[in-house]
């Protein structure tokens, strides 16, 4: 019974605020339209004002300034209403905006707090080093997994070898080649042979065949 009581009062103060606002939103519209009936009613006695002076209607016209006054002080008394009423709903709404505001914080705190009281830095840290000893784990299965199997295993150490030795026949062929320069050695002379013998030679064959001719003919 008195938690039902209780929690009935709880409810109750709950639903307030909003229950406030909105009867004075309602209350404000109804003096709205009070205070525009009030102006068209200024509106129209002083027109009624006017046409009584228009036709020399002193008395009439008094009454209808009268009446205009009376409208007038109801019209004042409204708008100071309508200005406290709105002053009221503004500040029930900026006090309703911050409750709830606060409401959402602390529900979020809760929620931070049971989130933070499921692990801890140390549940954190174990985690991490989880994650890790898996990972380790993941590349050495993938490297045992990549690596050759059979005939097709090659030896690091020789393959280590032979690209040493193709390095350092490379540089052998890319470094400059020196030429070793041959001392001139003095050849032998050889003899000249002069130009005008073979001419010597040819004049003499001429000579002995005129000879020889000479003598068949008995000269």
């Amino acid at each position: 019974m008195w938690n039902y009581l209780f929690g009935g009062n709880k409810q109750q103060k709950k639903e307030l605020p909003k229950k406030a606002i909105v009867e004075l939103r309602e209350h404000i519209q109804m003096l709205n339209k009070k205070r525009s009936h009030l102006e068209q009613q200024i509106t129209d006695q002083e027109n009624l004002a006017r046409k009584y002076v228009s036709s020399k209607q002193t008395t009439l016209a008094k009454n209808a300034l009268k009446r205009k006054k009376g409208f007038e002080s109801n019209l004042m008394k409204i708008e100071n209403q309508i200005d406290s009423l709105e002053t009221q709903l503004f500040a029930i709404e900026g006090a309703n905006l911050n409750l709830e505001t606060m409401k959402a914080m602390k529900q979020g705190a809760s929620a931070m707090k049971q989130i933070h009281g499921e692990y801890d830095v140390d549940k954190v840290e174990n985690t991490m080093d989880d994650i890790r000893e898996q990972v380790e784990l993941a590349d050495e299965i993938s490297e045992a997994i990549s690596r050759p199997v059979g005939n097709d295993y090659v030896d690091e150490d020789e393959l280590d070898e032979e690209l040493a030795a193709l390095q350092e026949e490379q540089q052998q062929i890319s470094q400059p080649k020196v030429e070793t320069k041959i001392p001139d050695e003095k050849l032998p002379d050889f003899p000249t042979v002069s130009k005008s013998k073979p001419q010597q030679i040819e004049e003499d064959e001429d000579e002995e065949a005129l000879k020889a001719l000479q003598a068949e003919m008995g000269l």
